[in-house]
């Protein structure tokens, strides 16, 4: 007999809110910028209590993860993957902006410009090694703008 998953009671709320804001993340050039602070400072300035965190990410050389945050090897990795899968001078035809143009591109289409997070007592549902984090994919600091958006009840 295959034994059957556990399931939490059921909640039910009203999605009666919906609350925006854009953050301005400074980059230092590629790599891994953690929002989870910011994700969290949001959702309270906001009252979230119930509902759906929605990032989104307005760029095409920068993308947007839930990844592991507490060994940052595991982000070292990461980005070398990402470096295997669209190396620098790869025989990109596209290089207007240099030769991290075109692989940043790719690297964003291999990973998410939006991440959905459920969120539940006003905290994020993140497991307990989870982290939300902006990828930046070009070489040279950048500032990007996450669009944060929280649908659900407040108070």
């Amino acid at each position: 007999m295959t034994p059957r998953p556990d399931r939490s009671p059921l909640v039910r709320t009203g999605a009666d809110t919906m609350i925006s804001a854009t953050l301005q993340v400074e980059t230092a050039g590629a790599g891994f910028v953690d929002l989870t602070a910011e994700v969290r400072r949001f959702l309270a300035d906001a009252g979230a209590r119930e509902g759906m965190l929605t990032l989104f990410v307005r760029h095409t050389s920068a993308s947007l993860t839930i990844q592991e945050n507490a060994d940052p090897t595991v982000l070292a990795d990461l980005a070398m993957a990402l470096d295997r899968l669209a190396p620098r001078g790869g025989g990109w035809r596209h290089d207007t902006e240099g030769p991290d143009d075109m692989p940043g591109h790719v690297k964003t289409m291999l990973t998410a410009t939006s991440l959905q997070v459920p969120v539940a007592a006003g905290a994020p549902m993140l497991g307990t090694w989870q982290g939300v984090y902006l990828i930046e994919h070009r070489d040279r600091p950048h500032r990007r703008e996450v669009v944060l958006h929280f649908a659900g009840a407040c108070g």
